[in-house]
């Protein structure tokens, strides 16, 4: 084995400028064995969960309610939907802090705190409720508390100002959100102290376990896997006839609303191309999509031998989680392993990008930098919210992100500051909404 093979998760991270943001440049990006902390060493590894009322957070809440040997939970974060399972969340985990992004969720909360130790049988006076905070710098405030890693598991763009806030505290983040990074790129890495970054993405996880087998000139391509989602195999025609039902059908993984759709358009495997090129830096034409139905592959790395490694596991994203969670480390019965005294059939097909364009539009805006991946990124999700809404077609997504993505008269401008993205992103929303036929005034909840 090469000296340096199985050190880890490598490529692009630069480190923090003196002089303003720099682009990412290659270096080598290893994981630490420890994250920074301000806890004291042997009370477990202290975790922020960003989202823990979300598909992610309750998956990671699983792996720690398991593990409290090795993990301890500091804080919780939530949009503020949910204030009973937040609450119930912190009082079984002991959190010492909660945040809702949603200021009017404040008093919610804090009444479901005490409704939740009533069913306990507490007395009022009996359990400490955690700190509370809400508004809208709330979660970034809790994705810099004191801990060892912040799980980043919020839904789309808003999750930036966290993932800022988490690296500029030095923790360890484990990020779920790939939107930030993608739409904060150079901004984001190029705040990133080497190996601060860990992915939670079950494809961007594999490709980093994959990466410990051989030294970055012995890699020749990055492949990442696709399930195909709920609508494989359909035509451009059928696919035009696509309710939001199905759509939400996926046959393998259970997700939220906006990542199902996602799946189903395969933008997401198009946002995950561009993670890809950031996390590992790997030019764009040495990352390629495959289809794998089966979702047990979850990605692949091609080495200049003619090898390929893969990872496989069960599709069970309490796996990555762990992995992320307690990097670089295994957490033993994350979920269970693929059973081999079963016949198995695994199958991979080209991704048809004729019915399914949203990967090369990905890669277009990938290539052409800036902010052109946060333009993308904001009109989709505004697309996403209108078909949802019944407002356009399945089709139109990604018609109309392409439409957004001609429009934009971004070529040559570089990501700065968070001002940079927030612009790109706002302008996208609003000819997004104003292509969807959804006033422009209209407010989002």
């Amino acid at each position: 084995m090469p000296p340096d093979a199985g050190t880890g998760f490598r490529r692009r991270c630069a480190t923090r400028q003196n002089d303003g943001v720099q682009p990412p440049q290659p270096s080598t990006n290893e994981l630490p064995q420890t994250a920074v902390t301000e806890q004291q060493p042997g009370s477990g590894r202290g975790i922020v969960i960003l989202g823990s009322t979300g598909s992610i957070g309750t998956q990671a809440i699983d792996v720690i309610r398991r593990n409290p040997d090795r993990f301890r939970v500091t804080g919780l974060a939530s949009g503020g939907g949910d204030p009973a399972l937040l609450a119930r969340q912190a009082l079984e985990l002991g959190a010492e802090v909660v945040a809702v992004e949603r200021a009017s969720a404040a008093q919610d909360v804090q009444l479901a705190f005490y409704a939740e130790a009533q069913r306990h049988g507490y007395s009022r006076g009996e359990f400490r409720v955690p700190k509370i905070l809400a508004g809208p710098g709330a979660v970034p405030e809790v994705a810099a508390w004191p801990c060892d890693v912040v799980l980043n598991g919020v839904t789309g763009a808003a999750g930036l100002a966290s993932t800022l806030a988490a690296i500029d505290a030095g923790r360890t983040l484990a990020l779920a959100n790939k939107e930030s990074l993608i739409v904060g790129g150079p901004l984001v890495m190029g705040r990133a102290a080497p190996g601060q970054l860990v992915p939670v993405d079950s494809e961007h996880s594999a490709l980093a376990q994959c990466l410990r087998g051989g030294r970055d000139d012995e890699v020749a391509r990055l492949v990442v896997t696709a399930s195909g989602g709920p609508l494989r195999g359909r035509s451009r025609a059928e696919l035009e006839r696509v309710t939001p039902e199905q759509a939400l059908a996926h046959p393998t993984w259970k997700m939220g609303p906006v990542i199902t759709v996602n799946c189903a358009t395969l933008v997401n495997k198009g946002l995950e191309i561009i993670e890809a090129h950031l996390l590992f830096g790997i030019g764009f034409d040495r990352i390629e999509v495959v289809v794998h139905p089966q979702s047990v592959v979850h990605s692949m790395v091609e080495f200049t031998d003619g090898s390929t490694l893969v990872q496989a596991s069960p599709p069970d994203m309490r796996i990555p989680i762990a992995l992320a969670i307690g990097w670089p480390d295994r957490v033993p019965g994350a979920a269970p392993a693929i059973d081999w005294s079963q016949a198995h059939s695994w199958s991979f097909e080209p991704l048809d990008e004729e019915a399914f364009p949203a990967v090369s539009l990905a890669r277009a805006a990938g290539m052409a930098g800036g902010t052109f991946p946060a333009v993308y990124n904001a009109a989709n999700e505004e697309c996403v919210a209108a078909f949802l809404a019944g407002k356009i077609a399945f089709t139109g997504i990604v018609d109309s992100v392409a439409q957004v993505m001609s429009e934009y008269d971004g070529a040559g401008r570089e990501v700065t500051s968070v001002d940079d993205v927030l612009t790109a992103d706002a302008w996208a929303r609003v000819r997004a909404r104003e292509l969807s036929g959804i006033p422009v005034s209209q407010s989002k909840e």
